[in-house]
């Protein structure tokens, strides 16, 4: 077998998803971004290949429209019929399980079969928004307790508020997910769930927690054995140059946040390239160009063949952004044909 075939076979057992976080885009309205996401949801379930479309949960972030993961996952699930829909993730230190549980039973109740529940640790980006959401930091370390609660309400068997019932959530069968790194796989692991987990730059890194999940996992009534899925970008292009130009306003969007405490929208490529950048802001744009999987097809399919191998994911999520939408669509369109 050639390493191009094998790198397609890798690529035929593996599931392609898709995680869109509602990048908003400078000289446009920011409510823009969240109809966008629904019509991208339509255009990834066209290409046939995604098996899921996930949405994904920031507050005050100027750069990013997705406030209310669940609110737009029924957007999408109703503008949509087969792509299953789902959040990466909710939160769930910033809301209470009960809450979050019934969020989900409406979700399955409208969109039977189709809906994905992924959970993720982080509380809010600054003290600010922390304390507007009623929480703080030290919310997150109680995770694997809050989750045992929510996957407690699903079940009908959680005993912090024995009265109280998540209808109509209970007794549906909505499939949990974890995002995770660190300290997150151990936990999906104890609670047998599957794992998603990123990003594909440290790889070392990812691939050790990968195994500590597949070591501890405990099977459970959500799932009989590990399942993980990585995520991180990629950018196919017609020449490997056109695909890294499709990294610069993510990149760049990213050098800004750490040096200025902004996570701002995205700008086209030519503004971007045609800033003057500080060192540090250049040293920072660089280092978000590196490690991520950039180039033509053939580049590409064997790069993810190699990860696929690597990590022995069962699913890839994709997560990329750039400022042009239509060349993002043909970057998936080209991965879709992989």
């Amino acid at each position: 077998m050639t390493s191009a075939d094998a790198a397609a076979s890798a690529l035929a057992r593996t599931r392609l998803s898709v995680l869109d976080r509602s990048r908003t885009r400078t000289g446009q309205d920011p409510a823009r971004s969240l109809r966008d996401t629904v019509r991208f949801a339509q255009q990834v379930e066209a290409l046939g290949r995604f098996h899921r479309f996930w949405v994904a949960e920031h507050h005050s972030v100027p750069g990013v429209a997705g406030s209310a993961p669940t609110v737009l996952a029924a957007g999408i699930a109703a503008a949509t019929s087969t792509i299953r829909v789902g959040t990466g993730g909710v939160m769930l230190p910033n809301h209470q399980p009960l809450v979050v549980a019934e969020q989900f039973g409406v979700l399955d109740a409208l969109y039977p079969g189709r809906i994905d529940m992924g959970l993720g640790r982080s509380v809010g980006f600054t003290g600010g928004v922390r304390k507007a959401l009623g929480h703080d930091k030290d919310d997150a370390e109680d995770f694997a307790g809050q989750l045992e609660v929510l996957l407690g309400y699903l079940t009908g068997t959680q005993t912090a508020h024995p009265q109280v019932h998540a209808y109509p959530a209970e007794g549906r069968r909505i499939p949990p997910f974890v995002l995770a790194m660190g300290e997150g796989a151990d936990i999906a692991a104890d609670a047998g769930l599957p794992l998603v987990i990123g990003d594909l730059r440290g790889r070392a890194r990812m691939v050790a927690a990968i195994g500590r999940y597949r070591d501890g996992f405990k099977p459970s009534v959500w799932a009989d054995e590990p399942y993980v899925m990585i995520a991180g970008e990629v950018a196919i292009g017609e020449t490997a140059e056109a695909a890294r130009r499709l990294l610069i306003p993510e990149a760049w969007s990213m050098a800004y946040s750490r040096t200025h405490g902004v996570f701002p929208a995205l700008e086209p490529v030519e503004e971007t390239l045609a800033r003057d950048m500080t060192p540090k802001e250049r040293e920072l744009f660089e280092s978000g160009l590196q490690g991520k999987l950039y180039g033509t097809e053939t580049e590409v399919a064997a790069a993810l063949a190699e990860v696929i191998t690597a990590t022995g994911a069962d699913e890839v999520m994709v997560t990329t952004s750039t400022y042009d939408r239509d060349e993002l669509l043909a970057s998936f369109a080209r991965l879709a044909n992989l």
